[in-house]
């Protein structure tokens, strides 16, 4: 990495501010308001430069909504037949259909949303009082910044904890996992809580394994879980595949696979996931 791209290699080693995307979110939001008051406060030729810009922008959005509306809506076909038509064909009309998007990449996003196409599409939303606990702090225990977390979490291998007096979130050891009981998907079995122990071997080829958890790709329930590694039911994980021996068609070996928790860790005392194939 560059020696001048500081702010991404801190943003590699220790992750976004647990409000990132949230204040990201309001500041979109923002953006039309604030162009909307430079607009009305520019003059003179600053004013025509800015004007005939945000034009141009608005062509461009106005083509894109109309190409997406148009996709199943009947035009005039623009092209004459050559020689005379028939006097009962005179009141009809050529039609077409104008499609916008092409069936080439229609198919192509069907088949993106079918890899991505996860077991568990809707889950339980999740309130803070029950994801956190308050832990009292101070002298007669009257602050109360600090939160517990109660649900099962993953924080990585060479993870160290901030001190005491600056960790907001705890994270107890009890409730970090290292490894997850994965399934193949195409089984369709998912496994109960009792067989966390040995792992069961299923028919066919496909098997469950107990694999070594990478990372927390996404929780449903908020961007600030996904940063704290909390592992719901529904959230999606990265696996270590690499000891099943799957390969690309290229030949080389997978190293990371994405899987969904399908059960709820806290509870059953173990993790139970999907691979997504």
């Amino acid at each position: 990495m560059p020696q001048n791209e500081y702010i991404e290699e801190h943003i590699k080693r220790h992750g976004r501010r647990l409000d990132y995307f949230e204040r990201r979110r309001k500041r979109i939001a923002r953006e039309a308001h604030k162009n909307s008051a430079i607009a009305q406060k520019t003059f003179g030729l600053k004013a025509k430069l800015l004007h005939k810009k945000r034009h141009a922008q608005k062509v461009q959005l106005k083509k894109t909504l109309k190409a997406h509306d148009e996709r199943n809506v009947k035009q005039k076909a623009a092209s004459t037949p050559e020689g005379a038509l028939p006097t009962y064909l005179l009141d009809r009309e050529n039609q077409k259909d104008a499609k916008a998007l092409s069936t080439a990449l229609k198919q192509k996003r069907k088949d993106k949303a079918a890899k991505y196409a996860v077991p568990l599409p809707k889950v339980r939303g999740i309130a803070e009082d029950e994801m956190f606990k308050v832990v009292r702090t101070g002298k007669s225990k009257s602050k109360a910044w600090k939160r517990m977390v109660t649900k099962a979490t993953f924080v990585g291998e060479g993870f160290t904890r901030k001190p005491v007096k600056m960790e907001r979130f705890i994270r107890p050891m009890a409730l970090r996992y290292k490894k997850a009981n994965v399934t193949h998907r195409a089984s369709s079995v998912y496994i109960s809580a009792v067989d966390f122990i040995s792992p069961i071997v299923l028919a066919d080829l496909k098997a469950t394994f107990q694999l070594s958890i990478i990372g927390v790709k996404k929780n449903p329930q908020s961007p600030m879980y996904t940063q704290l590694g909390v592992m719901t039911k529904g959230t999606v994980i990265e696996v270590n595949v690499s000891e099943l021996g799957m390969v690309t068609t290229g030949g080389k070996v997978v190293f990371g696979k994405y899987a969904q928790v399908t059960n709820n860790p806290e509870n059953d005392g173990c993790i139970n996931a999907v691979l997504l194939v």
